[in-house]
């Protein structure tokens, strides 16, 4: 099939907006070219231009289109609206058994006419975040400058212009033209397919493929880290930037003065990150190293020798800035900035973060003990978490809340488990993030995530399916890891009233609802059976973590052996007959009739339940629940025993009702365990 090439050139494109809009180009063209069955995308973008290939069919066959429309009868404006939707008019329209019918003939098309004919109205509701006018009189916008479209299907040009009437488009036509690298190449050049068009910016210092700068990248700072003695810190998010900052990335090397060394590790990280997208670099020993790794954007003739003094002297000025916040905040105790917290607000609803650190404190006293933590400890450490935010470096980075709190109350004397509290009571602030491990840690942790899911459950500020602006799914999934990670034996229930206590209360079965329902999705993405927990969590109000899931995994084992399987169809059956009977008849309740059961197969089963249902209650009680799902798996053999030999709809009425409550005292015992009714297949 003939490939389409489409390349639009801009002035410098925001990183962040890049890759989505390589992948909103790939959408509008699937979505405007899908006559032309489009296949093999492939999409590309960098600071100066997006673009895509995708091969096409060469036309649009010739078709046929015949659609019934209103009656003969109908008023003239369904006839108006019916022409309207289809595009048509009255010489396209048939009378045919009372019916208007559309019979309409289109000719084949040519992939370059349809191209040129969706192409500027696809260009002009283009989905960029934000769009910009420029010079001219031209209504149309682009995220930056458009310079030039380069168009091409099967190595020919297909010619458009963005003019729209009397708006000129900026006199935008495409063609095959385009500009290599901005210095080092920015003369104009002809190309003919997606390939030349690869090599040819190559040839011109323009690496066109995102991943290919991204992979240069990180193999560029750590052979230049390396050659140093240094290693790279890891960061994902800066890689992405960075490639998407850069066209020809050349990996350098600067120096740190010794004068700024004894800053925070953390603090030089994030300002060179922040402030330059630099890349931090570590010794050996794990310690913050006196040099930085960058990517320049040009090779330079000297070896890049003056960018790198360039870069070093700005760097110098922004770390004198971090100096002066780290000497001017540590004059002031920690303790004594807690009181300027009641001039920041919160929330207008929920207060100031001086009345949320006081619910903390309540909060964290109460589940020191819990969680085997100091409770003074625990007070102490919510008493100064947020402290931090008063101080001029957090400020300035806000990203290095918690940190710089842990460095000033050790500076101060605290006691490291406080310090180690305040830093990472904020985690885990995403999924792949560690959770605290200390204990004071936990407490605080889990008071000052439970203080903003009760309080905004609270005032009925809660997630919806389009936004989450609290972050409160993060905060529901970072008590549940933490619960889990440390198994730690807690009521939810007895949580959420707690963090209640001092604010507008929750619904604590709502908000119960909603962590179980992060306990859902935590499962399945682990590629867990959350299904399992549905059926656990319908057999009672069970709110203790550790105890669901212990109780999950022995369900699951049980179900993945054979017995248990076949044992999951017995119950199954059972309720489906159970269901229909009690349609008519209503619930079956009340003991089994032991005079009524004859045949040998009723006993058999009205003895295993005998023998079966007091040993899983004693199990369950004991949470030995491979126990108790091992006492489940003894019934098979009488339960299918029962089934291939009795029927349940016997003629006489007083047989058939003991039968029904014999398979009422199955579906009770087992849903003892887990509702079985709520497992999938």
């Amino acid at each position: 099939m003939p490939e389409f090439f489409l390349e639009l050139f801009s002035e410098e494109i925001p990183a962040r907006m890049q890759a989505k809009a390589a992948d909103d180009l790939a959408r509008l063209l699937a979505e405007t070219l899908a006559g032309l069955q489009p296949r093999h995308f492939k999409t590309f973008y960098g600071p100066r231009r997006i673009a895509c290939a995708v091969e096409l069919h060469a036309e649009i066959a010739e078709s046929r289109t015949i659609e019934r429309g209103p009656r003969s009868n109908a008023p003239a404006q369904a006839m108006a609206g019916f022409l309207r939707k289809h595009g048509a008019d009255l010489s396209d329209v048939r009378e045919e058994a009372g019916f208007f019918v559309l019979d309409r003939a289109s000719p084949a098309v040519a992939a370059q006419t349809l191209i040129a004919d969706v192409l500027p109205a696809l260009l002009r509701r283009f989905p960029w975040p934000k769009s910009m006018r420029w010079g001219g009189t031209s209504a149309f916008t682009w995220v930056r400058p458009l310079r030039r479209i380069t168009c091409l299907f099967d190595r020919a040009i297909v010619p458009f212009s963005l003019r729209d009437g009397d708006d000129d488009g900026h006199g935008l036509v495409a063609g095959n033209l385009t500009e290599g690298h901005r210095f080092h190449a920015p003369e104009v050049f002809a190309v003919a397919s997606c390939a030349d068009w690869q090599t040819g910016l190559l040839a011109r210092k323009v690496v066109v493929d995102a991943a290919e700068r991204r992979a240069a990248i990180a193999a560029g700072i750590a052979k230049v880290a390396a050659e140093a003695g240094y290693g790279v810190v890891e960061d994902a998010g800066l890689l992405d930037e960075v490639a998407g900052l850069v066209e020809w990335p050349v990996p350098l090397l600067g120096r740190i003065g010794a004068a700024y060394m004894d800053l925070p590790a953390e603090v030089m990280q994030v300002s060179m990150r922040v402030n330059q997208r630099y890349f931090a670099l570590r010794t050996a020993d794990g310690t913050a190293a006196p040099a930085f790794a960058f990517v320049a954007n040009i090779a330079a003739t000297d070896g890049g020798a003056a960018i790198i003094a360039g870069n070093e002297r700005v760097l110098s000025a922004r770390f004198s800035d971090a100096r002066h916040f780290w000497d001017l905040d540590r004059r002031n105790r920690l303790d004594t900035r807690v009181a300027a917290l009641d001039a920041i607000t919160f929330h207008a609803k929920l207060g100031s973060q001086g009345a949320r650190v006081e619910r903390i404190e309540a909060v964290a006293n109460w589940l020191s003990g819990l969680v085997g933590a100091g409770t003074l400890d625990c007070i102490r450490a919510a008493r100064l978490a947020k402290a931090d935010l008063t101080t001029g470096m957090v400020g300035e980075f806000p990203e290095l809340q918690g940190v710089m709190g842990r460095y000033y109350a050790l500076h101060d004397g605290e006691r490291a488990e406080v310090g180690e509290a305040i830093q990472d009571h904020y985690l885990p602030k995403g999924p792949t993030d560690p959770v605290p491990q200390g204990r004071v840690s936990i407490a605080v942790a889990l008071a000052d995530k439970l203080d903003i899911l009760a309080g905004f459950f609270g005032i009925n500020e809660k997630p919806t399916g389009s936004g989450d602006p609290y972050a409160l799914r993060r905060a529901a999934l970072g008590v549940i890891r933490i619960i889990r990670e440390h198994g730690l034996r807690l009521s939810l229930r007895a949580l959420i009233g707690i963090a209640s206590a001092n604010q507008a209360p929750a619904d604590p079965e709502d908000l119960l609802a909603f962590l179980l329902e992060r306990l859902r999705v935590q499962l399945r993405t682990e590629g867990a059976r959350h299904d399992v927990l549905n059926a656990v969590l319908g057999a009672g109000t069970d709110d203790d973590l550790v105890r669901i899931l212990a109780r999950t995994d022995a369900v699951a084992g049980l179900l993945g052996t054979e017995d248990g399987a076949n044992l999951l169809g017995a119950y199954r059956r059972a309720v489906n007959i159970l269901r229909i009977e009690e349609k008519k008849d209503g619930p079956h309740g009340g003991a089994v009739d032991a005079r009524l059961l004859h045949a040998p197969e009723e006993q058999a089963l009205a003895a295993a339940l005998d023998n079966v249902a007091p040993t899983v209650a004693t199990a369950l009680g004991n949470e030995d629940f491979t126990g108790a799902m091992a006492e489940m798996a003894r019934l098979r053999p009488s339960v299918y025993a029962f089934f291939d030999a009795i029927q349940v709809n016997a003629d006489d009425a007083a047989l058939r009702k003991n039968r029904l409550l014999l398979l009422a005292r199955l579906r009770g015992v087992m849903n003892q365990v887990a509702d079985f009714s709520r497992i999938d297949g």
